[in-house]
């Protein structure tokens, strides 16, 4: 009986295949190489296999996707990104130094020579009780230790930082500036304001955890601040 041979030229030849995206350190950031010549969905795919893995550890944690030496791919990044914010709620999404153009570079670099340490703050900073019939005016922003009763108000240029109780009124963001926020540890107003836009106070009934208000497609909207993390996802510090 012949004995059937199986010779390199009658079997197929294995392939050596790399992943489309491999997770190269988890430090301040989560570092992850992907190939940019791949299809966007097989990236996408790759990319969820890898953060399903990780679990919470992904959350509000920074990442740098690292395309290697193959230009620059900044819709890419910017498509990953979003698509990573919003299945797995990660912080700020950015490319690898390497892969940042010169253009990007010098703004870092011109951010870092300015650095924050060399501003001087314009913020009202006091500690007590705001009570009925008074009331408190910064120019910029305001933090208060403390609370504001019912019939108590304050006012901010920028914004409000209330470390109590927020029971009276609350005007932030004077001079048409939207971006302000009004932030209590105990946030339940007669009434805010930021910039133009007024709302009446939220319900008399602790939650029991931190809130915010911040103006949002032209109202003023309400969120936990902690779930929310507002400032998280900034890749620095930068002056208010």
């Amino acid at each position: 009986m012949g004995v059937n041979k199986i010779t390199s030229e009658s079997r197929p030849a294995a392939r050596l295949s790399r992943p489309a995206a491999r997770l190269k350190g988890v430090g301040d950031s989560l570092w992850v190489v992907i190939d940019p010549q791949l299809p966007l969905d097989t990236l996408k795919d790759e990319l969820t296999q890898m953060f399903s893995r990780l679990n919470y550890l992904t959350i509000s944690m920074p990442v740098v996707l690292d395309t290697g030496k193959n230009g620059e791919h900044e819709s890419l990044i910017k498509n990953l990104g979003e698509f990573l914010k919003e299945k797995f709620n990660v912080g700020e999404v950015s490319s690898s130094p390497n892969n940042r153009s010169d253009t990007e570079k010098r703004v870092r670099t011109r951010d870092m020579e300015r650095s924050w340490k060399n501003y001087r703050s314009d913020v009202l900073m006091m500690a007590g009780r705001v009570r009925s019939g008074q009331m408190i005016t910064a120019k910029k922003h305001l933090i208060l230790l403390g609370d504001v009763n019912p019939g108590g108000q304050v006012s901010a240029g920028g914004d409000i930082l209330i470390m109590g109780s927020l029971a009276g009124t609350a005007s932030a963001g004077q001079e048409g500036n939207e971006s302000a926020i009004i932030l209590a540890l105990d946030f339940k107003p007669t009434q805010v304001q930021i910039a133009g836009i007024v709302a009446a106070g939220a319900s008399a009934v602790s939650t029991k955890f931190p809130e915010y208000a911040y103006v949002e497609n032209g109202q003023i909207v309400v969120e936990n601040y902690l779930s929310a993390n507002p400032f998280a996802r900034m890749p620095w510090p930068k002056i208010r």
